[in-house]
């Protein structure tokens, strides 16, 4: 990994000089456009509205227009900024954990230790697992001011960026204004339900299923050209879901259960069988759905 951007973490008088890093990365397969009569490849220009020039990077700068007067940023008045110049990552306060809501989660990044000695680093992680706290720190990177949720994971301090609260919108539903009435036998099959799909959660357990089938479709593209036939790549599709069809949800539920735990007892009997265990067997079993594992 490559840093992106090099500071200091502070609280109080502690400082504590890091690098940054992206701890994120997209795994979608490259694709870009053509034209679909001749394949020729599309490319988009920066062409100047006044001499018609292509313009390189380098010679772009940015403007406000407020409807009757334009000015011009160019990349000077952009980084005299007091922001822009401060390399500072500044705690603002430490907030207990459950607060942070995952809604404003953004973008994360990893935060390595930029010094001889690492010991203000581990001591600021130790302290917030100690104490159960996530800090919140202000900072700026690539012109944007950047609220953050910096916390722990694993040995490492990670740097969460938090949407704006302004950035969140409200959730009103009309539908969800009417009282709606839960009876106790709904309330105790769908638990049931849950439990029956209960298990650990492990990441790696699951894949990107589109990503893996367009791969494959690449693969025999290339493999056969315009003669492929998609029916026996993936065979042939499923016909459309009726959508609107009312169910009865006491039923729908009662199935449900039956078909997860049916499902449940399946996989017990291939992996244990002759161990006399029973449903009972074990406090914790896996997940009862199926899950896309990884392409081979």
């Amino acid at each position: 990994m490559r840093s992106i951007w090099k500071g200091a973490l502070t609280f109080g008088l502690v400082n504590v000089p890091v690098k940054v890093y992206s701890a994120t990365e997209d795994h979608d397969v490259p694709l870009h456009q053509v034209h679909a009569a001749d394949g020729g490849r599309i490319r988009y220009q920066r062409i100047c509205e006044i001499d018609g020039e292509v313009v390189p990077y380098a010679d772009i700068d940015k403007a406000y227009d407020d409807g009757e007067r334009t000015v011009v940023l160019t990349k000077e008045d952009l980084a005299s900024l007091p922001a822009e110049r401060s390399r500072e990552i500044e705690v603002v306060e430490f907030v207990p954990s459950e607060q942070i809501d995952l809604l404003t989660l953004d973008r994360a990044y990893y935060l390595e230790p930029d010094s001889s000695s690492p010991k203000a680093y581990v001591l600021l992680r130790k302290t917030l697992e100690q104490t159960d706290r996530t800090a919140i720190v202000r900072f700026s990177l690539r012109q944007k001011t950047r609220l953050a949720a910096l916390r722990v994971r694993g040995d490492v301090l990670v740097l969460q960026t938090l949407l704006w609260a302004d950035e969140v919108r409200e959730a009103s539903f009309p539908a969800l204004e009417t009282e709606v009435k839960i009876s106790d036998k709904e309330l105790d099959l769908s638990a049931s339900l849950v439990e029956s799909f209960s298990g650990d959660f492990d990441p790696a357990e699951y894949t990107d299923a589109y990503q893996a089938e367009l791969r494959t479709l690449i693969e025999a593209k290339l493999d056969k050209g315009d003669a492929l036939d998609t029916s026996e790549t993936f065979g042939e599709a499923e016909g459309a879901d009726s959508g609107g069809e009312v169910i009865d949800l006491m039923e729908a539920l009662r199935a449900s259960v039956e078909r997860s735990r049916a499902a449940r007892g399946a996989s017990g009997d291939k992996g244990s069988a002759g161990s006399g265990s029973g449903d009972g067997g074990s406090a914790k079993k896996k997940a009862a759905p199926k899950k896309t594992k990884k392409a081979s």
